[in-house]
């Protein structure tokens, strides 16, 4: 693999991590697969978006709960 590496111009250790990522791509050795590893980062992402619209959410009912109990005072 030191070879092949060589001729491509790559860090032998990047073409280990490839040759292991497409076997666990194909099925032949466990782990997450590239898919997998993508939709969870989309995921995460948009658990991060959610999260911060909530806290968006709740600031402005707290504000708009105590200027109608200002008001209506």
């Amino acid at each position: 693999m030191k070879r092949i590496a060589e001729q491509l111009g790559i860090n032998p250790e990047t073409l280990r991590n490839w040759v292991i990522q497409a076997e666990i791509d194909e099925g032949h050795r466990p782990g997450t697969t590239t898919d997998d590893a993508t939709r969870l980062a989309e995921l995460e992402r948009e658990v991060r978006e959610l999260r911060r619209a909530n806290a968006i959410l709740k600031r402005a009912s707290a504000f708009f709960a105590a200027e109608l109990d200002r008001h209506s005072r």
